[in-house]
């Protein structure tokens, strides 16, 4: 009703009908509700209230600091983050934000906005000269309510080095004011969805996916028979696990599990007969997740088949079923004669990201030798966040962790701390993950990042902090579980992807070193990276024993952050 019928666009449709990402979040008789299930008769003669309807100091207040703090990157999620402090009765935040998803920020960002002493101030971060001893004059970055003068054309610069595509920064996009796909295709137009599976519905052809078109969104399910997500209890099992060698001696072995990008806004595209189709990563990346999504080229073919426009819309389960993943992989790598050799394979499709190397963070040789397997399953892609990267500094850095290297004799890079990553574009970055020895809680990760010029240092540190929650999350407890013989996915709701909560992800210490270069692309790969490594390292420290699958199931750590 709220966006189909009333066109309010606000209210974003992240899951719906899963009620599970908080996206949609309006006021009802001024209390906290999830607009995609519940049934407009239940509202009948009540208030409802959405973005559009606030006060507009609260709002524009509330937007001024999720601005500040960095607490917004694409905007997709914040306006039902906003609606739920704009209920006046939010005394306990844990609580109240585990009824909502944020992928980007790593919601430490989000925390810093909500309690900012005046959310309506002028609220800008400040920074905090450090003179380590040791290592050249980084700057920390904390949030804080000093007013600052931000260049906000900057801070667009660095979200696009971050994201990989144009990226507004603005008190609008906090709102939900960010030019989505969705957001801009005529309501009037058609609406075209996949066909699921199993379903006998008539269908066109298009983008090499069959697509059932409807007057409406609601007509286009309804036509399709669209079947509601579901979550397993069956446990998942890294698929290339068989192809898992014995642990070399002294050496470390690895096999990684199917995980979804889990970005909240699902595809979607729109196009008029003949014309150019609107681009489903408008207003951010995805993590590389849309970057081959089917979704422009079917709108503009049934566009054109059909001589009207057409929307192309996925639901959360479509997303899921169509939607590449990051390759899994098994692997050992040892410390050997100076230098460290990875032995390797990866499901096909995605060798491209593991064979296109890179440079490294230490003045060593690493030997790598990867072959691909047929794996059934969902479709691989190599444009996750830090693909292959990521999978090579595990690997590199378990190998030193466990022959007792010292990795200060092998590199120059001030970015150093417990793990160090150099991507090609010249970012590097490293980190160090606090785990308590007696309850396996996470207590806190350090980042320090050297990316040229940070251009806009709030950006840079709520992308590096999203990153570390998406890499302590792969590390930890994300996963999909996968039928080994269909390639079915049974995990379609967006809560059984194990992405970590926001009262489970620890504080973040970010520290920028001075770096007088031109502004590098890509640190927050570089900080997905050496999370991913340090914490597996320190996982392995705290419990004795290292974990040889992603995700670490059995240790105290994810058995916490699973609770």
């Amino acid at each position: 009703m709220l966006r189909e019928r009333l066109g309010l666009l606000s209210v974003k449709d992240g899951c719906a009908p899963q009620g599970q990402c908080g996206c949609c979040t309006v006021l009802v008789d001024g209390e906290p509700r999830v607009a995609c299930v519940t049934p407009v008769g239940r509202v009948a003669g009540r208030s409802v209230v959405t973005i559009e309807g606030l006060d507009p100091a609260a709002r524009d207040g509330l937007a001024q600091a999720f601005l500040a703090t960095g607490g917004s990157q694409c905007g997709f999620c914040t306006p039902g983050i906003i609606m739920r402090a704009s209920g006046g009765r939010v005394r306990d935040l844990d609580r109240a934000l585990a009824a909502h998803l944020c992928r980007c920020t790593g919601w430490r960002t989000v925390y810093d906005a909500l309690t900012l002493p005046d959310a309506s101030a002028d609220a800008r971060p400040r920074t905090r000269e450090v003179e380590p001893e040791t290592r050249p004059r980084t700057r920390e970055v904390e949030p804080a309510a000093r007013p600052r003068t931000r260049d906000l054309a900057a801070a667009a610069r660095r979200a696009a080095l971050e994201g990989g595509v144009a990226q507004a920064v603005g008190a609008d996009v906090p709102l939900g004011g960010a030019p989505f796909a969705d957001d801009t295709a005529p309501r009037d137009a058609l609406v075209a969805v996949p066909l699921p599976p199993g379903s006998d519905a008539d269908a066109l052809d298009a983008a090499g996916l069959r697509w059932v078109v409807g007057p409406s969104l609601a007509a286009a399910r309804a036509a399709a028979g669209k079947v509601q997500g579901r979550r397993t209890t069956v446990e998942e099992v890294p698929p290339l696990w068989p192809y898992l060698g014995p642990c070399p001696p002294g050496g470390v072995r690895l096999a990684t599990s199917w995980v979804e990008p889990a970005y909240l806004e699902p595809d979607a595209s729109w196009c008029e007969p003949g014309g150019e189709p609107a681009s489903p990563y408008e207003n951010g990346g995805a993590f590389g997740g849309k970057l081959r999504s089917a979704a422009p080229a079917a709108a503009r073919a049934l566009a054109d088949q059909l001589g009207e426009a057409v929307r192309v819309v996925y639901s959360r389960e479509d997303v899921v079923r169509l939607g590449p993943k990051r390759p899994p992989m098994a692997a050992t790598a040892e410390w050997r004669d100076g230098r460290v050799q990875i032995d390797g394979v990866v499901a096909r499709g995605g060798l491209a990201a593991f064979a296109r190397g890179g440079p490294s963070a230490y003045r060593l040789e690493v030997g790598e030798q990867w072959r691909e397997s047929a794996v059934t399953g969902p479709p691989v892609g190599t444009d996750a966040r830090a693909s292959g990267l990521a999978e090579r500094a595990v690997l590199v850095e378990g190998a030193l962790d466990a022959a007792g290297i010292d990795r200060t004799a092998l590199t120059d890079l001030t970015s150093l701390l417990d793990a160090c990553v150099l991507t090609p574009s010249g970012a590097s970055a490293g980190a160090r993950v606090h785990i308590d020895p007696g309850t396996g809680a996470l207590q806190r990760v350090e980042i320090r990042v050297a990316a040229g010029d940070p251009l806009d240092e709030t950006v840079l540190r709520s992308y590096a902090i999203g990153a570390a929650h998406m890499a302590l999350g792969w590390v930890c407890t994300e996963s999909l579980t996968v039928d080994p013989v269909t390639g079915e996915v049974h995990d379609l709701t967006i809560r059984s992807f194990g992405i970590i909560r926001a009262k489970d992800m620890p504080p973040v210490d970010m520290e920028i070193v001075d770096d007088l270069r031109e502004p590098r692309a890509g640190s927050s790969d570089a900080v997905f990276a050496a999370v991913a490594a340090a914490a597996w390292n320190t996982l392995a420290r705290a419990e004795g024993e290292r974990p040889d699958t992603f995700p670490a199931r059995r240790t105290r750590a994810a058995c916490r952050l699973r609770r």
